[in-house]
C-alpha cells in the first residue's frame, strides 16, 4: 500500500479509503449490511494496509434524517484491535443541525455508535451555501475547536456539494484541516473540481476524493463509442482501473475512498493502489483518458455550464435542473441504461419541469453560452414526457 500526506496534519494515510455507504446487504434492504461479509472486506483491506474508513451517520439508513447502519457496523467491524489501526472518519449530519447543542447531541451520539472516545477525522457533511449559512450563525467553529479542544475529534474537515465560489468560501473561513470533494475525469469542472482540488491544496489541506468512479455510471454499462475507445489502447486496463489511477495521479490528492461491495472489489483496488504515484501517467495514457473524456463529452446535447444567469425563470423551470438531467441521459444512455437515466427525471419538481416554459424568452437574453434554451426546453420535454 502506498501512503500520502493528508495535508497539514502531517498525518500518513493510505491512498485508498473504505468508504462504508455501499456495503454488502441482505435482501436488497439497505439497512441490512451483511455483517459476515462486510466485516471480512473491511478487516482484509486493514490487513493490507487500508488506514482510512469513512462512514457517516446516514449511511445505510432509510433517510437523510435518521442515522443508519454503518456507524454501529462500523463500530463493530474496528474491534479486536482493528481500530488501532485506522484513522476513522464520520461525519455530522449538517442538515439535521437547528441549535448549537445539536452539534454536540450528534457528535456524542455517534462516539457511542461508532464505540470509540474520539474520531480521527471529523467532517461537517454536505455543505452547499444553505447549510453553511445556518451552520455559522449557530457557531459551527466554535463547536469544531471545542471538540479538538477536549479530544473528541482530532481533525477538523468538510465535505462539500455546491459550486465553487462557495467552495473557496468554506476553504477560507476557518482553519480545516481537510476537505472532501467529489472529483473523477468527467467533473474536472463539477462542483469544486481541479480548480478547487488546487485551491484547497495550496492552503494546507489535505483532500479525500469521493465518488471518483461517478457512483460506477464510468465503470459499468458505457457506451459502445467509450468501450472501444478502452478497447483500441495498446494498455489493457479495466474502465475502473484507468479512472483511479487517473485521479491518483493528481499529487494534491490524498485519500481516494471505494464504496467497495464485493471482495473482489476490494483486492483489485489495494492492487491498483499500490502501484498508482502521483505524476506517474505516462503522455501515451494521459492521452488515452483525453481520448475517452472526449467521447463522453461529444454526447453532451446541451453546453450547459449551470452558471444560473438564466435564473430565477418568470415560469419556475429549473434550467440548469432541465438540461443537467437531459444531458447525463444522453452521456451515458445504452439499453441497460435507458430506463434508470429516465427516472432520474423524477427528481425534478413538477413545477420546475421543462414543460413549464412559457416562452418569453428572458433567459436566452443572459445566456453566456448563446443556447436555444426555449428549443432545447422542448426536447427535454419530448424526451421525458
Amino acid at each position: 500500500m502506498l501512503y500520502r500526506t493528508l495535508g497539514k496534519t502531517n498525518e500518513k494515510v493510505s491512498t485508498l479509503g473504505f468508504g462504508c455507504m455501499r456495503l454488502p446487504i441482505i435482501d436488497g434492504d439497505t439497512t441490512k449490511i451483511h455483517e459476515e461479509k462486510a466485516t471480512e472486506m473491511i478487516r482484509h483491506a486493514i490487513d493490507q494496509g487500508v488506514n482510512y474508513i469513512d462512514t457517516a451517520y446516514p449511511y445505510h439508513g432509510t433517510g437523510m434524517g435518521n442515522g443508519g447502519e454503518s456507524e454501529p457496523f462500523v463500530g463493530r467491524a474496528l474491534k479486536d484491535g482493528y481500530r488501532e489501526k485506522v484513522n476513522l472518519a464520520t461525519k455530522l449530519p449538517s442538515w439535521a443541525i437547528k441549535t448549537r447543542e445539536d452539534m454536540d447531541k450528534y457528535l456524542n451520539e455517534q462516539l457511542e455508535r461508532l464505540q470509540t472516545d474520539k474520531i480521527d477525522f471529523y467532517l461537517v457533511h454536505a455543505l452547499n451555501k444553505g447549510s453553511w449559512e445556518n451552520l455559522k450563525k449557530l457557531g459551527i467553529d466554535e463547536f469544531l475547536n471545542s471538540a479538538i479542544k477536549d479530544g473528541r475529534i482530532r481533525y477538523a474537515g468538510f465535505s462539500f456539494h455546491d459550486k465553487l465560489e462557495v467552495f473557496k468560501e468554506i476553504v477560507d473561513y476557518y482553519d480545516w484541516s481537510f476537505c472532501q470533494i467529489q472529483y473523477n475525469y468527467l467533473d474536472e469542472d463539477f462542483q469544486a473540481g481541479t480548480e478547487g482540488l488546487k485551491y484547497a491544496a495550496d492552503r494546507g489541506l489535505g483532500v479525500v476524493i469521493m465518488e471518483p468512479l461517478r457512483g460506477g455510471k464510468i465503470v459499468r454499462d458505457l457506451p459502445e463509442v467509450v468501450t472501444d475507445t478502452f478497447n483500441k489502447a495498446e494498455i489493457k486496463r479495466s474502465p475502473a482501473e484507468w479512472a483511479l489511477r487517473w485521479v491518483w495521479n493528481h499529487p494534491e490528492v490524498s485519500v481516494v475512498l471505494s464504496g467497495m461491495n464485493i471482495m473482489d472489489n476490494v483486492t483489485e483496488n489495494i492492487r491498483v493502489a499500490s502501484e498508482a504515484l502521483p505524476n506517474s501517467l505516462t503522455e501515451k495514457e494521459l492521452e488515452i483518458m483525453d481520448n475517452v473524456k472526449k467521447a463522453f463529452k461529444e454526447r453532451i446535447k446541451v453546453n450547459c455550464t449551470a452558471c444560473e444567469y438564466c435564473m430565477p425563470c418568470p415560469a419556475g423551470v429549473n434550467i440548469p435542473k432541465n438540461f443537467a438531467v437531459y444531458n447525463e441521459y444522453n452521456i451515458f444512455l445504452t439499453p441497460a441504461t435507458e430506463k434508470e437515466l429516465k427516472e432520474r427525471y423524477n427528481g425534478v419538481a413538477l413545477s420546475e419541469r421543462a414543460d413549464k416554459c412559457v416562452e418569453c424568452g428572458k433567459c436566452e437574453g443572459h445566456c453566456p453560452q448563446a443556447i436555444k434554451i426555449r428549443q432545447e426546453l422542448k426536447n427535454v420535454t419530448a424526451l421525458f414526457a
